[in-house]
């Protein structure tokens, strides 16, 4: 096992905003735990102390090559525990469970989210057995977590801890799925089927591409482990909401109601380059934020948002991942159309006076943050809508949470490289610690 710690400064003279406001100092202290060799593009739920992690892969970007890309021998055929604290890992095959479930508990890009000891997950893209071809998966699951982290854990049969519901409006990818007013809230995606080819699907191997361009909101029942999706309505916007792989994160209006807010994502129609706006989800309304447009991040990566009370601002943090600005070496910033990966961490500071985005001063070691998650260390430390509240910080660094797997790129712009492995799943775990400046 390899355990070190390295704290992680980088100090450049930014040609961006100031970050003078920015009430934190970040270190990072990476582990990696002993039979946990990395995974991304993953959904997770959390008990105590011990994480589930749930599908994803354990490659890293996805190959040019429709016979490459997203080969199933790469998928996570596992149910993974982890407790950070004791970097002990437990593993469980899903191969042995029904097909359909198997499968679908394989795919990747896969929308979640954790409803106390349920974990909810929509859809996913991989490759299906049963069809003979890539697919995403036109169903719900509804996961009891302790009792499947127990299974796990104690290698029992985990079969009645997972109930499943076939539904075509489940059939989404690159989503994103959260609750506001006890419904939820299934955003953005696409439906995908068939092999990946960057020319398109008139050269080379066929497929299907769709876009959601909506936000559907449901509830879910379930009588006799059997699931119903009920109260079902969609809003659609092809403007607004044609958006994938994205950052969808709990916000606070400006008087302090709870709402979602869309962070860039891809793919414009008429050009392959993300979009740059936000777009406000509340119960009632979206809305795309005027007079800004987001430079530093544009691919789904590990965020963490944090909110002061005192000054009502909300400032939401973004490690690492993908975006089409970067600062060069010396701190100039930079523009590349080809969107590649960043070590930069970035802010957006939102309160009553306006909304603006900054780097910080720390920045990482490696070009890693895509598609990985950041996992709350102590759910106390958090609201209930999954906001860090920055008055349970001090002087001393406390521990957020952690950044789990991800993409590690060797470099900047790998996707049209020759190298066999220009890029892996990350099996590095990075503890995140806050502290006030």
């Amino acid at each position: 096992m390899k355990n070190f710690i390295i704290i992680i400064t980088l100090l450049l003279s930014l040609n961006v905003s100031s970050q003078t406001n920015f009430p934190y100092k970040i270190s990072l202290e990476p582990i990696i735990p002993e039979g946990f060799s990395g995974l991304q593009s993953y959904a997770w739920a959390k008990s105590g102390n011990k994480i589930l992690l749930v599908g994803g892969r354990t490659d890293g970007l996805h190959r040019r090559q429709p016979f490459a890309s997203f080969n199933k021998k790469y998928n996570n055929t596992d149910l993974i525990v982890l407790d950070v604290k004791t970097e002990k890992v437990w593993k469980k095959s899903v191969t042995g469970l029904p097909s359909l479930l198997a499968e679908q508990l394989q795919s990747t890009n896969m929308e979640f989210y954790q409803q106390q000891n349920d974990l909810i997950v929509v859809g996913g893209y991989g490759y299906s057995e049963t069809k003979r071809e890539h697919i995403t998966h036109p169903a719900v699951l509804k996961i009891k977590v302790k009792e499947i982290i127990d299974g796990i854990i104690n290698n029992k049969d985990i079969t009645s801890f997972i109930a499943q519901l076939t539904d075509e409006r489940m059939a989404v990818t690159g989503g994103h799925l959260n609750k506001l007013d006890n419904l939820f809230y299934l955003v953005g995606g696409q439906r995908f089927d068939g092999r990946y080819n960057p020319h398109g699907p008139d050269h080379g191997p066929g497929f299907s591409q769709q876009y959601t361009n909506q936000i559907r909101k449901f509830s879910i029942t379930e009588k006799d482990r059997r699931l119903s999706i009920e109260n079902y309505t969609a809003v659609t916007d092809s403007a607004l909401l044609h958006r994938r792989d994205y950052n969808l994160l709990n916000q606070y209006d400006e008087n302090g109601r709870e709402m979602l807010t869309i962070y860039s994502g891809v793919f414009q129609y008429e050009k392959d380059l993300p979009y740059t706006t936000l777009i406000d989800i509340t119960a009632n309304n979206h809305s795309e934020v005027e007079n800004f447009n987001q430079q530093f991040s544009h691919y789904h990566s590990a965020t963490l948002p944090v909110y002061d009370k005192n000054k009502k601002t909300l400032y939401t943090i973004f490690f690492g991942g993908i975006a089409q600005k970067y600062i060069d070496q010396s701190g100039v910033v930079k523009t590349d159309n080809d969107v590649p990966f960043v070590k930069h961490i970035s802010v957006v500071e939102r309160n009553t006076n306006g909304i603006k985005e900054y780097l910080l001063p720390e920045q990482l070691s490696g070009y890693f943050g895509a598609a990985a998650e950041f996992i709350p260390a102590d759910e106390t430390l958090f609201s209930n809508n999954g906001i860090f509240q920055l008055e349970k910080t001090g002087t001393k660094p406390l521990l957020a949470g952690y950044i789990i797997g991800g993409i590690d790129s060797r470099a900047p712009n790998i996707f049209w490289s020759n190298e066999a492995e220009p890029s892996r799943a990350s099996p590095v775990i990075w503890k995140v610690y806050l502290s006030k400046r």
